[in-house]
């Protein structure tokens, strides 16, 4: 997959002439560079930014304070028709019983819209992996147990599609089975006039939330993707 098929509009893009055997990097921001290396930070000042994990090293944490709406960053624009991998490791700490959204394929606008073609979310014990279709209808596409402040990784294969996307996902290195049986989904990936992604932690609610994660990788293959997780 050539660099051009993305709109990299931030981060740091990583490509060389041809690629080797463990793949190219197309994307992924620098916790040396700081906050900057994201398209951008919807986030109240001073919530988002850069930590030392004693497992993981330099990583980044996204903190949601009681009754604020979210905090999440942006990723790079993305182009319709293209596949990519993306990978990386999160912990969660929810201090409520309502479920937040960790992660986004965002389209715009987000009305009349499938507003956020994939997403997962988290809530106490449950981490979800979600497909919205272009009349804004959710289906659930696999579920798994989780605690507060467990790390876990993730890594998907996303095929950018307004009716004929494709979705298939690792979770904890190993890949998954969908809840209608086939390893890999097709649906909607892809609706609007732009699409991006997010990372952090979104759903206004009574307590705190914090998602701590490795800086996302998005690569032409999983053995690229998922090195840094």
């Amino acid at each position: 997959m050539a660099l051009s098929a993305f709109a990299i509009t931030c981060g740091t893009a990583v490509a060389g002439s041809s690629a080797t055997a463990a793949g190219t990097v197309l994307w992924t921001p620098s916790t040396s560079k700081g906050p900057s290396s994201f398209a951008g930070v919807q986030c109240a000042e001073g919530k988002f930014g850069v930590v030392k994990d004693p497992a993981k090293g330099s990583v980044w944490r996204a903190f949601q304070a009681a009754g604020e709406e979210r905090c999440e960053t942006l990723g790079p624009n993305l182009k319709e028709g293209s596949t990519f991998y993306l990978g990386w490791s999160s912990k969660l700490n929810i201090k409520d019983s309502n479920s937040r959204y960790v992660f986004q394929l965002k389209c715009s606008p987000s009305t009349n819209t499938a507003n956020h073609p994939i997403e997962i979310d988290a809530t106490t014990g449950r981490i979800r992996l979600q497909e919205w279709d272009t009349d804004h209808v959710a289906h659930t596409l696999w579920t798994a147990p989780t605690s507060n402040n467990q790390w876990h990784s993730y890594a998907l294969k996303i095929r950018l599609g307004r009716t004929n996307g494709t979705i298939d996902f690792w979770f904890d290195g190993v890949k998954q089975t969908f809840t209608n049986g086939s390893g890999t989904f097709k649906g909607t990936t892809w609706d609007g006039d732009r699409n991006y992604l997010k990372w952090g932690a979104y759903h206004p609610s009574p307590g705190n939330a914090t998602n701590t994660f490795t800086s996302p990788i998005m690569a032409t293959t999983l053995q690229a993707a998922t090195a840094g997780s």
